[in-house]
């Protein structure tokens, strides 16, 4: 085995974990949005919405920001 097989090798599993990792994040994001956590297709939006006056995609709650407060 030489130097050239073992790239080729190397290369082709290289591949195959990237396109498993890829298919998984894939699958997260659908099921996350399925769920309800987060909307991803709003992200989406903001290179087309960048005003300086836009809404923010995510509104902060009151609790996140007495938290953010008090730990200054």
């Amino acid at each position: 085995m030489d130097l050239r097989e073992l790239q080729g090798y190397a290369s082709f599993f290289m591949t195959i974990f990237l396109v498993i990792m890829l298919y998984g994040y894939i699958i997260h994001l659908y099921r996350s949005e399925k769920k309800g956590e987060k909307d991803y297709e709003k992200y989406g939006n903001i290179a087309l919405d960048d005003e300086i006056d836009s809404r923010p995609v995510d509104e902060k709650s009151e609790a996140q920001s007495e938290k953010k407060e008090q730990n200054k």
